[in-house]
């Protein structure tokens, strides 16, 4: 009883306040990739010839997403423009949960890729980055003598 003031009651409640109150820090990381920079969604993938991103990115013009690969590391950055008319004293937004603005995603990348080999491809609202494995690295079969 004399420790019941001093810890909360739901120590899982208190976990999500910290959880609400640290996305505005900048040294803010989440698991779910939904802290900051967690724009666009992203899977990453690899087969044996290559790896695979994906980078969900509805409602972008194409020509406005940099993607670069330097040293290992592929970079994807880009601007989304909000949809919503400029905020003045005659306009009310009720909700506004797209997101807009300035993004950056970085993915480090297996040492076997092929830096000279890289595809980027955008088809509804999804960017596609394939980066082939350099041949050296590929499984082989040895055939026995």
């Amino acid at each position: 009883m004399l420790y019941r003031h001093l810890f909360p009651r739901d120590i899982f409640a208190e976990l999500d306040r910290l959880h609400r109150e640290m996305q505005g820090s900048e040294l803010y990381s989440s698991i779910r990739g939904l802290g900051r920079g967690g724009f666009p969604a992203m899977n990453v993938g690899g087969t044996p010839h290559s790896v695979e991103v994906y980078a969900f990115a509805p409602g972008i013009d194409p020509a406005t997403i940099d993607v670069q690969l330097e040293k290992g590391v592929l970079t994807i950055a880009g601007e989304r423009k909000s949809d919503l008319p400029e905020r003045d004293e005659k306009v009310a937004v009720h909700i506004d949960e797209r997101f807009s603005g300035r993004f950056r995603r970085v993915v480090s990348l297996p040492d076997d890729i092929d830096p000279e080999s890289v595809e980027a491809k955008y088809r509804d609202g999804v960017l596609h980055v394939s980066i082939r494995r350099r041949e050296a690295s590929q499984p082989r079969r040895i055939q026995i003598q």
